[in-house]
């Protein structure tokens, strides 16, 4: 039985970052392997409840006690094959997810720290890779059906692999020059180095997935092609839509740019360098799109902009500050607010704002300012007070308030309006709705043998949700052609986070 006393006798503890004058000055990943006594240790704290309340923090089903006493005993092996039951890819959502599992863990009922979850999660993960390099595990009958995957996201990739070792033919499209969606081009290499992305890609192809980049679907391949082609079709292709804010005067000046705009640019830059081919950050039409030397305004305050944060400050940004509409929030759970074991609503230091820039609360922007040749040189702040009335938000600015903060680039990281409107859509017979996303029916079909799944279904969400409702979309799919056996499916399309009532 796991140790009782486990977490009595450790404290939570994580590795130590690598020194902030170091890895700004490369893109490597922030946290250094933990090492196995660590994690152990870490491991031995969780006590097994009767009650694990982190399986519903988590939309995966994650066995995370089994696995925990795994590692406590030194069953690495068995501790792996635990972890992929539920999570194809548990290496990206140990570096990436913010872990809801850690806020649903008893311990925090208690008034103790969570277990580490996530980091005992991505060592396992790492431990299998060091083991036996992911072996591939491909299926041993065909099943003569073929399915597309529209997008290669943590969502399309899961998918994809559940069908092919279903035995089903799976093709991946994707639009992008390189697997793996925002995986790819989206997250900075100091959270996720692209390592970790190629290595799962060369398991998926073992295992019969195929993979077409430079493919957009409802222009070079049109919806009929591939519903002649395949018995089915998965739409994956995310929610990259970013939300705006046209009606703010100065909003057409130059420098100033969606975050996602930096972030694939910067993405680019060092996937270049990868490759031995140095390469400016430039947007697609050549405008460069760079904060070294610059004063940066990071208007948002969640992990977008923590990451535009990590990106300017590695690119040799001259100062950067991080606006937030809302006030600072607490350090700790506010039980009336958010009662354990929701998500609370906390402040949350990333790596990122230990490297430098400065934080600003409770501040709306009024205007882009103007150099007078089109480039914006500041921009105008007010603070602001924020409530919800019947469900609106209404945001007031105090008389008085208002200063400037000097800006060359200004990123706007203040969410995204559900995936793209684009042809594919109209070709497939399906329309966003209200919020930006794809309806399904309860068996994650869109329209008769086109099915959707991750965030063009639910909207921008965390890797868990995406990985999933690609897990069980797949399992639909396996259904509806006809499969032996049932898939795993973890969530159903009306599947919501954990939330009190």
């Amino acid at each position: 039985m796991p140790d009782p006393n486990g977490f009595l006798r450790y404290d939570r503890r994580l590795p130590a970052r690598r020194p902030v004058p170091v890895r700004i000055s490369d893109w490597r990943e922030v946290y250094p392997p933990a090492g196995e006594e660590l994690i152990r240790e870490q491991a031995t704290r969780c006590m097994d409840c009767g009650i694990p309340f982190c399986h519903d923090g988590c939309p995966l089903g994650n066995r995370i006690p089994d696995w925990n006493d795994l590692v406590r005993t030194g069953n690495w092996d068995a501790a792996v094959d635990s972890l992929h039951a539920t999570n194809n890819f548990p290496e990206f959502t140990g570096r990436l997810c913010p872990a809801p599992c850690e806020a649903a863990c008893v311990l925090g009922l208690g008034g103790q720290q969570p277990v580490t979850i996530k980091q005992v999660e991505v060592e396992i993960a790492d431990a299998a890779v060091a083991r036996d390099g992911l072996r591939p595990r491909p299926a041993s009958v065909s099943t003569g059906r073929s399915v597309a995957v529209v997008g290669s996201g943590p969502a399309g990739l899961a998918a994809a692999q559940q069908l092919a070792r279903a035995g089903h033919t799976v093709t991946v499209y994707e639009r992008d020059d390189a697997i793996g969606g925002l995986l790819r081009y989206g997250i900075p290499d100091f959270k996720l180095e692209k390592q970790h992305i190629d290595k799962r890609l060369a398991q998926l192809t073992a295992e019969g997935v195929r993979f077409r980049t430079g493919v957009d679907v409802g222009v070079d391949v049109t919806a009929e092609q591939l519903r002649a082609e395949h018995d089915a079709v998965l739409l994956a292709c995310g929610a990259l839509q970013g939300r705006d804010t046209p009606e703010t005067p100065g909003r057409p000046l130059r420098g100033v740019h969606q975050a996602m705009a930096h972030l694939v640019a910067a993405n680019r830059v060092v996937a270049a360098a990868g490759d031995g081919k140095p390469a400016p950050a430039t947007l697609p039409d050549g405008t460069p799109i760079d904060a070294a030397g610059k004063h940066v305004v990071i208007i948002g305050g969640g992990d977008t902009a923590a990451d535009c944060l990590g990106v300017a400050h590695r690119q040799g940004a001259a100062g950067v500050h991080q606006l937030d509409l809302y006030p600072e929030p607490p350090t700790e759970r506010d039980a009336a607010r958010d009662p354990w074991p929701t998500w609370p609503w906390v402040l949350r230091n990333y790596p990122a704002h230990e490297e430098g820039g400065e934080r600003v609360f409770a501040v709306a922007v009024q205007e882009f300012v103007d150099d007078g040749t089109g480039q914006v040189r500041a921009v105008r702040i007010a603070e602001v007070t924020v409530e919800k009335v019947d469900g609106r938000r209404i945001v007031t600015a105090l008389p008085g308030s208002e200063r400037e903060i000097p800006a060359d680039l200004v990123l706007l990281a203040i969410g995204f309006e559900g995936t793209e409107e684009q042809p594919l859509l109209a070709q497939f017979g399906v329309t966003r709705n209200g919020r930006g996303a794809i309806d399904s029916g309860p068996d994650w079909q869109a329209t008769d043998g086109v099915f959707v799944a991750g965030d063009m279904h639910r909207g921008a969400s965390l890797i868990v949700w995406a990985i999933a409702e690609g897990r069980a979309a797949a399992a639909a799919i396996h259904t509806y052609l006809g499969g032996v056996g049932d898939l795993p499916a973890p969530v159903d399309p009306a599947r919501q986070p954990l939330a009190a009532r």
